[in-house]
């Protein structure tokens, strides 16, 4: 079914794009968490009238996001942690730990679920992360896991076979849709139940057809 985004979701679009997606995904995730509304003929046309806001809004998401891109890609942050034999973690890295080292070394804010691990990092050594910052912007992000200089050796550099997170996912960037997440995804998202801030639509939504007496 179509449906007007009211904020990014991964994979589809972003603000004010009509998508199709599929009924039940829409029904029993996008409209209850007001991610997107139907794309019936009068939310349609409140869209036509707001395009122009909607317009200048993304605008500023992009330019954001570009410049944010060039102070993160391929910058390096470490992690502090215990380390066991053959560069084994006791536990593992998450997504808050590595938004906290952004923080305070390199003076970004950045929303932890914004940073996608393509699994839980748990060996010691340099890592790539990817960082979503908007749509199809993304920065690469490097993560130092311990001190190198006290890595066994073959731990310095980044493994040949990283595992980098994707991006097609039919999910909005602050959470994963029910049932959709992975045990090792959940470990190393650490995932909440809170979303991520979003600008506050301006489409007045009309009650899915789905939620009438008729459905």
């Amino acid at each position: 079914m179509k449906v007007i985004l009211l904020e990014e979701v991964r994979g589809k679009g972003g603000e004010g794009d009509v998508v199709e997606v599929a009924q039940g995904y829409a029904e029993n995730f996008l409209f209850p968490k007001r991610i997107a509304l139907p794309a019936t003929p009068g939310n349609l046309k409140q869209l036509e009238e707001r395009r122009h806001n909607i317009a200048a809004r993304e605008a500023d998401r992009i330019k954001n996001a570009e410049m944010l891109q060039e102070k993160l890609d391929e910058k390096v942050v470490e992690i502090d942690v215990k380390i066991g034999e053959e560069g084994q973690l006791f536990g593992s890295v998450t997504n808050s730990m590595i938004a906290e080292a952004v923080k305070s070394q390199l003076g970004i804010e950045l929303d932890r679920k914004r940073i996608e691990l393509g699994r839980p990092i748990k060996v010691a050594g340099l890592h790539k992360v990817i960082v979503s910052l908007y749509r199809t912007i993304f920065a690469t992000l490097l993560v130092q896991v311990g001190n190198p200089d006290e890595l066994p050796a073959g731990l310095a550099e980044v493994p040949a076979n990283e595992e980098l997170a994707t991006t097609e996912q039919e999910a909005p960037l602050d959470k994963e849709a029910p049932g959709e997440a992975g045990a090792d995804n959940a470990e190393a998202q650490d995932v909440d139940d809170e979303p991520a801030s979003q600008d506050t639509p301006e489409i007045a939504a009309e009650e899915p057809e789905a939620a009438s007496s008729e459905a």
